[in-house]
């Protein structure tokens, strides 16, 4: 096993200076624009969710339904995801990842 040594460098001036922030922006912000910003972020999460598990299933070349019946949910459950209605949690996630890296070992394995 090869050993990477790294020099941690301490000078704290470079660690404030990147760390800055305009205080007066930051005091103006009311709590409205933080709510909306945190929406925006959170929409634009589902979005990227929805979109990831159709390339999922588009990279394997099937039909919802065929995509549904191959990983073990229900029709709905893909629809939802795909149309961004509801984002895959947990084991969902992580199998949609998995067939994502390696499809024809996750499918065989789901066989």
């Amino acid at each position: 096993m090869k050993t990477v040594r790294y020099k941690l460098d301490t000078d704290k001036s470079k660690l404030l200076a990147a760390a800055r922030i305009d205080r007066k922006k930051f005091d103006a912000t009311k709590e409205q624009e933080i709510a909306r910003h945190r929406a925006e972020d959170d929409a634009e999460a589902v979005q990227d969710a929805a979109k990831f598990a159709r390339q999922v299933r588009e990279q394997l070349g099937l039909s919802q339904a065929d995509f549904a019946t191959s990983i073990n949910v229900s029709l709905d459950t893909i629809r939802n995801w795909e149309q961004g209605k509801r984002c895959p949690t947990g084991a969902a996630k992580a199998l949609l990842k998995v067939i994502h890296k390696a499809p024809k070992a996750a499918l065989a394995a789901l066989r």
